[in-house]
């Protein structure tokens, strides 16, 4: 079963006025400030700024993690700071993949386990095909061979590797990513990065927070964040043909 992917070039994200305040006595900080911005299906989208311009709670709005104080998230037609919080779970399982900068693999779990995760809690595949597409998953992202292993005994790109390919379990139409090269040494990171770049071009949207300076070599557009505002964007260089994997210099 295939997710219902839009047409490549149309908004699969649109965020209108968006606004979130944390309160505690006598103290509120706003960390979005008015926030207006769309991603069009099949871009390659970086988020970047200091720490504390308000990155990762941007990521959490349209995610559904966490809710805005003011404004809406529509993310593939559904207006996201609207839903209530059980269908909200079960839209995020099939619309949303999550990559974390520290893999988040469940220790205990093989790693084809780890990937067949979140097809049992949404049930869009059948139980019996579920290994199946796991595996056809893990080979995708080259480690076919680790299958059967436990997470702690692969290195720290082939676990995130493994956790890209658990992000692509339901076959989301967007996959997001919070600093997931942060953990990665610059070899392994440009890896990764060519991996998302792939999925980029099989059609889904990928959005990385990410403290990289070269972002704007890999990416469509980079949307620059300041004191909870975009400050500006910037222009990526990314070509579905002449993209290959390098080093990725850290900040």
């Amino acid at each position: 079963m295939k997710s219902e992917n839009k047409k490549s070039g149309s908004e699969l994200i649109k965020l209108r006025g968006l606004n979130k305040e944390f309160t505690s006595p006598g103290n509120t900080v706003k960390v979005l400030d008015t926030i207006n911005l769309s991603v069009a299906q099949g871009e390659f989208v970086a988020i970047v700024g200091k720490s504390g311009s308000g990155k990762s709670t941007l990521l959490n709005m349209i995610t559904g993690i966490d809710r805005p104080s003011s404004g809406e998230v529509i993310v593939n037609d559904t207006a996201v700071h609207l839903l209530p919080e059980g269908p909200l779970a079960a839209w995020r399982g099939r619309t949303i993949g999550v990559v974390f900068q520290f893999f988040q693999l469940l220790p205990t779990l093989t790693v084809v386990e780890n990937i067949m995760l979140p097809m049992d809690f949404i049930g869009v595949y059948p139980v019996n095909k579920r290994r199946e597409r796991a595996l056809a998953l893990l080979d995708k992202v080259d480690i076919l061979e680790q299958a059967d292993k436990l997470p702690s005994s692969l290195s720290g790109g082939q676990q995130q590797r493994a956790a890209i390919a658990r992000a692509l379990a339901n076959d989301p139409p967007l996959i997001v990513a919070d600093e997931p090269t942060g953990n990665l040494d610059g070899h392994t990171a440009g890896e990764v990065i060519r991996l998302f770049s792939g999925l980029v071009r099989s059609g889904k949207t990928v959005i990385i927070v990410t403290h990289e300076r070269d972002v704007t070599t890999f990416v469509d557009r980079a949307i620059v964040l300041s004191d909870g505002g975009i400050e500006r964007e910037l222009k990526g260089a990314r070509s579905q043909n002449t993209y290959d994997a390098q080093e990725v210099t850290h900040a």
